[in-house]
């Protein structure tokens, strides 16, 4: 049967004289525990002649008290946490007269040492990827809302564009209206040409403004 760190322990103190009151005391063994310490020490017998708070055996079990009242049993002693437990066997350890156990102890102190420092890494670590991959998700929402704001924009633009280019495009019968007359002169003085303030503008002008104004309109469409 594998052996334990504290069935070893309580080995090794059943080995250096100690009594099974006192390992059990100290460790907190259990009455089964203790019994597997006493067996792998090779002194599995001497539980029955040890009196241990809790121990009885078959006998007494069954035997009467001088005023006929079956023997009860005295209450176990209250349990401890497993941290307790390793803490109490540390002291022990630590305290020990054997070199070699106290120097286990200080490598196993160094252990849990160097495990509480990685366990609270890895949680500081845990939680910052937990920020980064927040941080991300929010900007791509960000990006996803600036290339849809731009896209409506775009598309307004063009909207306007072609809007521009249909209001100032000739009639089937050739002639304009007072409001695409006014826009071929605005566009015209803007980019050097020289127009009346009244009147229709020279054929060049209204030549230069169409192909202008529809390859603007193409342009903007394709993109």
């Amino acid at each position: 049967m594998p052996v334990n760190a504290f069935t070893a322990t309580a080995v090794s103190m059943l080995n250096n004289g100690d009594s099974p009151e006192d390992v059990r005391d100290t460790l907190g063994l259990s009455e089964s525990e203790l019994a597997d310490a006493l067996q792998h020490a090779g002194i599995a017998d001497a539980l029955q002649h040890a009196e241990l708070p809790g121990t009885s055996t078959d006998a007494d079990t069954d035997t009467e008290d001088s005023a006929g009242t079956p023997e009860t049993a005295a209450p176990a002693p209250d349990s401890t946490t497993d941290a307790d437990r390793i803490e109490a066997l540390l002291a022990w350890a630590e305290n020990h007269p054997a070199a070699t156990i106290r120097n286990r102890a200080a490598r196993v102190r160094s252990d849990l040492t160097e495990l509480t420092e990685r366990r609270a890494t890895d949680a500081a670590q845990h939680a910052a990827e937990q920020r980064v991959a927040k941080a991300r998700a929010e900007l791509e929402a960000a990006q996803a809302q600036l290339r849809q704001a731009k896209a409506g924009g775009r598309a307004a633009t063009e909207d306007q564009a072609t809007t521009t280019a249909v209001a100032a495009a000739p009639k089937p019968n050739g002639k304009r209206n007072k409001e695409q007359l006014a826009a071929i002169r605005t566009w015209a003085r803007a980019n050097g040409h020289q127009v009346a303030d009244r009147g229709t503008p020279a054929k060049t002008v209204l030549d230069a403004y169409d192909a202008a104004n529809s390859t603007t309109a193409l342009a903007e469409a394709s993109q």
